[in-house]
């Protein structure tokens, strides 16, 4: 029986996922920093706007995870090495760089996120 892996029909996009996540997180949360600080001024608080990055973190983090939840499937379907010609490694090799991705996606917004922490105001 020939096992057949699900590349030949995602397409490969989960692989994009993750920096696409991470991408979206870093103009949004300093978009919206942004746009707080023209409307209140240079010596506002970030009240509202570090409210909103936190959500857009915790929004980034669940969908890194689902990320990395389907990169571990992928990477755990068998023992093949990830460094062989044929479709066994291939889909694992896609799984290591799904779970890797996802976790320096993870860190980056994580690190984004703690300009909102420690920073306090606009100025």
């Amino acid at each position: 029986m020939v096992r057949e892996y699900p590349e030949r029909h995602d397409k490969l996009w989960w692989v994009a996922a993750a920096p696409a996540i991470w991408a979206a997180h870093f103009l949004a949360s300093y978009g919206t920093a942004a746009v707080w600080c023209a409307k209140h001024g240079a010596t506002a608080p970030l009240g509202g706007a570090r409210v909103a990055i936190f959500v857009y973190t915790a929004i980034a983090l669940a969908a890194l995870l689902v990320v990395a939840w389907n990169g571990k499937r992928r990477y755990a379907v068998s023992g093949a090495p990830t460094d062989a010609d044929s479709e066994a490694s291939r889909h694992r090799f896609v799984g290591f760089t799904l779970l890797s991705l996802s976790g320096l996606s993870g860190l980056a917004v994580v690190y984004e996120a703690f300009a909102a922490v420690f920073i306090g105001s606009c100025s």
